[in-house]
C-alpha cells in the first residue's frame, strides 16, 4: 500500500494518505477565544480533508484537546455547527496541556477516503 504525505515539513506532515485513510496532523487555530481557534482549526481540518480526496462526511475519528475542560460548551457549539450531522464520529474530548499557552483547543482527526 502507498503512503501519500500531504504538507511534509520537517518535523511533520500535515496529512497522511495509507490506504484509503487520512491522518490528519494536531490542527489548531487562530484566535483568543476557543470559538475563534475551534472555527479556523476545523477550516483547515476542512481544507487538508480536501486536499486528501475527503471531506467531514467520511471523518471515522476525532480526538480533541482543550486546555481547559470549562470551555467543552464553547467548542461543542462551534463543532455542532461544523460537523456532519448524519455522518457523526466517533470522538473523545480531553483536557491537556497543548504546544503552547496560547492553544485553547486541538482537533486530531482520522477519516476515510
Amino acid at each position: 500500500m502507498s503512503i501519500k504525505r500531504i504538507e511534509p515539513g520537517k518535523r511533520m506532515s500535515g496529512a497522511v494518505v495509507h490506504g484509503n485513510t487520512v491522518y490528519l496532523a494536531g490542527q489548531v487555530g487562530e484566535g483568543t477565544s476557543v470559538t475563534e481557534q475551534s472555527k479556523s482549526a476545523l477550516a483547515e481540518v476542512d481544507r487538508l480533508l480536501a486536499l486528501a480526496g475527503s471531506d467531514k462526511s467520511k471523518i471515522l475519528q476525532t480526538i480533541i484537546y482543550l486546555s481547559d475542560m470549562s470551555t467543552f460548551g464553547e467548542m461543542n457549539a462551534v463543532w455542532e455547527g461544523w460537523i456532519d450531522p448524519a455522518n457523526p464520529p466517533a470522538r473523545a474530548t480531553s483536557e491537556a496541556a497543548l504546544a503552547t499557552p496560547d492553544y485553547k483547543v486541538e482537533f486530531i482527526v482520522t477519516a476515510a477516503i
